[in-house]
């Protein structure tokens, strides 16, 4: 992989046919697909973790760099027209100002005729991952926690999605904090008994509670192996422990308070709206959860719906950057097909280049 720096321009090649870079980040790994104007993807790395926020700027740009020349390298001679960055960590104006500035003299961030590269939350790829309804909610529940709102006419609803200092509660590593601070109570007296006293020391293969506690503190065990312990906490939710359900059903409800208050703001409470659903955290599909947000969710807005998206969300980045030089439909389809196949589905740090194919397949699919 190629040292952190701007790397060589090889934008200007004239052979072959012009493609797109989408790019999609977060705090463990980072996808980018190279896409021609007919939907063949050429080629699809993967590399580490690209969210600045928790790497630092340097790290992250050293990641992406890295993985957009390699990119650059595989597909010399073709035109490239855009380059299009949807990254988890891109949650106020500033950082996403910096993070532009950062690349914009790097030769694979910028198109042929000079278009500047699109630098945004990963959340608008996981929400174009799940619909082309051009008024649509998405959240995301996986290590942490957001929300985004769109309207055809242009408006958003967004949240600044910085832990609990801007409000928000929940994700991965929020239910494994609360599972394991139940479970202690649970040992030492403090609180109510809950199985989840049995089965987290049982996940660290240690016996006891406070041995987990004890091999966090002196960092025996990493401090991020507590995001973990979400499915632990599910699997005692399942059997019926009420402290583990009353976490659940508060995830749930945050849940739906983001995505009601991004419709609320954007006058679409009444509207035929998908709510797009996305992250670790939801994907794991737990009945619970899943079925109390569908319940809360038409309480609140009776007109929408939900749609849980398990693609990954460098479909949403690709398709994205498609439709910013003017794709068509069929094109839009064929690029959904060949990302959404397992076969193509890289290994860390490993680049796949992929045959592209002459006919394009059927309409765009769409969540919802």
């Amino acid at each position: 992989m190629s040292p952190a720096g701007p790397g060589p321009d090889r934008r200007h090649g004239s052979s072959g046919r012009p493609v797109v870079l989408a790019i999609d980040g977060g705090g463990s790994k980072t996808d980018i697909v190279a896409v021609t104007l007919e939907g063949n993807v050429l080629l699809r790395s993967r590399g580490g973790g690209s969210n600045p926020q928790v790497l630092g700027l340097d790290r992250s740009l050293a990641t992406i760099r890295g993985l957009a020349d390699d990119a650059l390298a595989a597909i010399d001679g073709r035109p490239l027209l855009q380059t299009s960055l949807y990254l988890s960590g891109m949650d106020l104006p500033a950082e996403i100002e910096d993070f532009a500035s950062a690349i914009s003299g790097d030769g694979w961030a910028t198109g042929v005729d000079g278009q500047r590269p699109v630098v945004e939350n990963d959340l608008f790829a996981l929400l174009r991952a799940g619909t082309d309804h051009p008024d649509a909610v998405a959240v995301v529940c996986g290590t942490g926690i957001n929300a985004i709102g769109v309207r055809a006419d242009g408006r958003t609803a967004r949240f600044p999605a910085l832990g609990m200092i801007s409000g928000d509660w929940g994700g991965g590593g929020h239910l494994g904090a609360w599972a394991l601070w139940h479970a202690a109570r649970s040992e030492d007296g403090r609180g109510e008994k809950t199985l989840l006293q049995d089965l987290i020391p049982r996940s660290y293969d240690v016996a006891t509670v406070m041995d987990v506690i004890e091999n966090l503190h002196f960092g025996r065990v990493p401090a991020r192996s507590v995001i973990d312990l979400a499915p632990v906490l599910f699997e005692a939710s399942a059997l019926g422990d009420p402290v583990a359900t009353s976490v659940v059903d508060r995830q749930a409800e945050e849940i739906v308070v983001m995505a009601v208050t991004a419709l609320r703001r954007l006058d679409l409470l009444a509207s035929e709206v998908p709510v797009i659903l996305g992250g670790s955290v939801l994907a794991a599909d737990d009945s619970r959860l899943m079925s109390r947000i569908e319940t809360m969710l038409e309480r609140e807005a009776p007109a929408a719906w939900t749609h849980l998206v398990t693609a990954p969300p460098i479909l949403g980045a690709a398709l994205l950057a498609l439709e910013a030089v003017g794709a068509g439909d069929a094109a839009l389809a064929l690029a959904r097909e060949e990302i959404e196949s397992p076969a193509l589905d890289p290994e860390p740090g490993r680049s796949r280049p992929t045959p592209g194919r002459s006919a394009a397949a059927g309409g765009l699919r769409t969540g919802g």
